[in-house]
């Protein structure tokens, strides 16, 4: 039985030879799809950035 299809938004991007290199890489060995591994790595670095703001608004 297939997946659901999961609400997106396609997104076209060009990025450095060297990262995408290293991104497959990281796929390859992680065994994760490209757009999952950009999923989280954006999702981990928005999350990041909100946790320093907050600590900054208590300072």
């Amino acid at each position: 039985m297939p997946r659901p299809k999961k609400d997106n938004y396609p997104l076209s991007l060009r990025i450095d030879k060297t990262v995408y290199e290293r991104l497959t890489q990281y796929c390859e060995d992680s065994g994760q799809t490209k757009t999952l591994a950009i999923e989280r790595a954006l999702m981990a670095y928005i999350d990041e950035y909100y946790r320093q703001q907050e600590k900054l608004e208590h300072i």
